[in-house]
């Protein structure tokens, strides 16, 4: 019933984009329900500020004219903080540190300990804690051990008193030694070495070290009574006062007035909630609708990647307020999107997240997101055509630098608001060259995530296709020298499918990439196909003598060719040429031979397992394989006009089969791709000049 209704087939058109039909890649439950959660977690996100703000705040214009019910005097909000930011570097208290005077203690034990062993040693030169005279020497030598124990506890004693006073690690050594001496003054001047001695182990212990920390609630207590006691800032109101004129920005003391009165709305605004958070749910469903349909094929990981972006630019503006740079939280995550998915869909995600900005569109604000979206549109215009990361880094610092020209031309122009009559506050060029150097920060930092970015989530850009074109690649090297001939059909049918691609203004960069890597998997066995065979090397086909089992040898290729394209970490889009370029195409030759022998035999065992192309690219690539060969034996008197129809017939075949259902190719672009092979096969026969070859000289003996 609901498929047949009028809304679901326009939708399905719609989607599909059914002139010519593309394939779509369907999402699974699972991977709906979780970009469902990250879409109403954005929504929450971005309509939050409308259950927990109140409808005013300092900085946005006044919607009413405000008076004064009666005199009062509000405390200046504005004013106290700042006076309480003033006392707060310089004022705290501290209290003394039970651990750390632990830890001291520990250390003026080991020193004790490391004295009683220099004393046993009888040898006057050992290092020891502290330096020895020679009257401490002999007074060490010569105290008995129930001296040793009272001095040692004279001494502990002393140090618990000076920790328990508390320890500053800045403490001069002059002044921490005179501490230490009165504190040893209970033993007497008639044990003047053992006094200087306990005055050194102590100093020794507590030198450099602090026991103290500050307590953060005494401190706030301290500050409260300092501001008490200096005053507290008010704001003196009469009765009849005005507070706000409508259409001029509310001031911080404004602000506190209202407050005072009541006439601030703090009450969650449930109907303005609601319509936000409709509004963002259906901007995210909107954006992955878009992206769709311009890439049917869309991973479920590409739309939790642009959703969660979203959620980030959201929670930014949410958690810095003010402060954030809507040209830091915009522009990098556009370009990320457009290099990876397309130009579509970096702008479809500008545009949302541009729509969700919570900022009043009116003065400064409008101006600045204004700049922001026209950078981020040349930002994904230009990501899509890049085809190198220096071609990115260029992008990374000439955005952010038009970017600062923009916002000093437009920002810095001081004009009159319509119908105001008060002038819109303009940034300083410090504020937006430090915006600018941000923006440009975070635009390296996405470039230098990107390459990670693509093996996590599948993306595909055009510099990682460029780098995967690169015959050097270590795959790319075994196939040209373990399978030559391979490589060498591989070469030719990539001339053949960059033209036909771009007859049809297919993605050129995606299938010349593609074409290189879809016969790797002949890299299991390359002497049994036929290209890689020397003149005098038998067939190994025909000592297997056996169809079932070669045509298990011919989709053993198209296997193999996945496991190494897992192997080597290939793109699912790339990896996808491997099993598309055969599709479920009859393996003919052996099938024929089967059939001689058994003409009942299934002609199932004998196709490929496909999946036939699901893309015009794939679509290219099967016929540029299946005409390479015909091509290639062609004589070299052979007209272009034969040449087409040999192409003709091979592509008619293909149509009559049912491999190109799924491509998206129309029977017109399918035409424009024949004439395009032609056109490269006529390149290939070109005319050489016969140069004529010299007599060979004969030399004397």
């Amino acid at each position: 019933m609901f498929r047949s209704h009028p809304l679901a087939k326009l939708w399905r058109s719609w989607l599909r984009s059914e002139s010519p039909r593309r394939p779509v890649l369907r999402w699974n439950r699972l991977q709906k329900a979780g970009l469902l959660l990250i879409c109403i977690a954005v929504a929450l996100v971005s309509s939050w500020p409308w259950l927990v703000e109140p409808d005013l705040r300092p900085g946005i214009p006044a919607p009413f004219d405000s008076f004064a019910p009666k005199a009062a005097r509000v405390v200046d909000s504005e004013a106290l903080e700042q006076r309480r930011s003033s006392l707060m570097p310089n004022t705290f208290v501290q209290v003394v540190d039970a651990q750390q005077s632990s830890l001291l203690k520990l250390r003026l034990e080991r020193h004790l300990a490391e004295l009683e062993r220099v004393a046993r040693s009888q040898n006057i030169d050992r290092i020891g804690p502290v330096n020895l005279t020679t009257d401490e020497q002999f007074w060490l030598e010569k105290r008995s051990q129930q001296d040793r124990k009272n001095w040692d506890m004279t001494i502990r004693r002393a140090v618990d008193r000076m920790l328990s006073q508390g320890l500053v690690n800045t403490l001069a050594i002059e002044q921490l030694r005179k501490a230490s001496s009165l504190q040893l003054e209970a033993l007497g001047p008639e044990d003047a070495p053992a006094r200087t001695l306990g005055s050194k182990i102590a100093t020794t212990t507590l030198q450099g070290a602090s026991n103290l920390q500050t307590d953060p609630l005494r401190s706030q207590r301290l500050i409260e009574e300092l501001i008490t006691q200096q005053g507290i800032p008010t704001i003196e109101v009469k009765a009849g006062d005005l507070i706000t004129r409508k259409g001029e920005p509310i001031s911080s003391q404004a602000y506190d007035v209202l407050d005072f009165f009541g006439l601030i709305n703090r009450s969650p605004k449930l109907g303005i909630w609601l319509l936000r958070f409709t509004e963002a749910l259906a901007s995210c469903g909107l954006m992955l609708l878009v992206m769709k349909r311009e890439r049917p094929c869309l991973e479920a990981s590409h739309g939790f990647l642009a959703i969660g972006l979203l959620f980030i630019s959201q929670f930014s503006k949410l958690w810095f307020g003010a402060a954030v740079s809507p040209l830091a939280v915009i522009v990098p995550p556009t370009l990320l999107l457009a290099q990876g998915l397309g130009t579509t869909s970096g702008l479809a995600w500008m545009a949302v997240s541009c729509l969700l900005w919570p900022t009043p569109v009116s003065g400064l604000g409008e101006g600045r997101l204004l700049i922001t979206a026209a950078v981020a549109a040349i930002a994904a215009i230009q990501a899509g055509r890049l085809r190198s990361r220096a071609q990115l880094l260029q992008l990374a610092v000439l955005l952010p630098l038009g970017a600062l020209v923009a916002e000093m031309v437009v920002l810095r122009q001081p004009f009159e608001a319509v119908n105001l009559s008060w002038t819109r506050l303009t940034p300083d060029t410090g504020e937006l060259a430090s915006e600018a150097l941000l923006m440009g920060l975070l635009m390296m930092l996405t470039i230098l995530l990107i390459p990670l970015l693509e093996s996590s989530f599948g993306l595909l850009t055009r510099a990682r296709l460029m780098e995967l074109a690169d015959q050097e690649r270590p795959l790319l090297r075994r196939l040209s020298s373990e399978a030559p001939g391979t490589f060498e059909h591989t070469l030719m049918i990539c001339g053949l499918a960059e033209e036909g691609a771009r007859a049809i203004k297919a993605d050129v960069d995606l299938i010349k990439t593609g074409s290189l890597y879809h016969d790797v998997g002949k890299l299991h066995a390359p002497n049994w196909f036929i290209e890689n065979q020397t003149g005098g090397e038998e067939n190994p086909h025909t000592k297997l003598n056996d169809p079932v089992a070669s045509a298990g040898v011919l989709q053993a290729h198209v296997d193999e060719g996945l496991k190494l394209a897992r192997r080597y970490r290939l793109p699912r889009p790339i990896a996808d040429f491997i099993p598309e370029h055969q599709g479920t195409l009859r393996m003919g030759f052996f099938l024929h031979q089967a059939q001689q022998k058994d003409p009942t035999i299934s002609e199932h065992l004998f196709r490929y397992r496909g999946p036939t192309p699901r893309s015009k690219e794939t679509g290219i690539l099967m016929l540029a394989d299946g005409c390479e060969a015909a091509l290639r034996s062609l004589p070299p008197d052979t007209s272009d006009s034969e040449a087409q129809t040999t192409v003709k017939r091979i592509l008619e075949a293909r149509l009559a089969d049912g491999q190109l259902r799924q491509s998206g190719l129309s029977r017109a672009e399918v035409d424009l791709v024949m004439h395009a092979f032609v056109r490269v096969w006529r390149r290939m026969r070109h005319r050489r000049i016969p140069y004529p070859i010299p007599a060979k000289r004969s030399f004397s003996a």
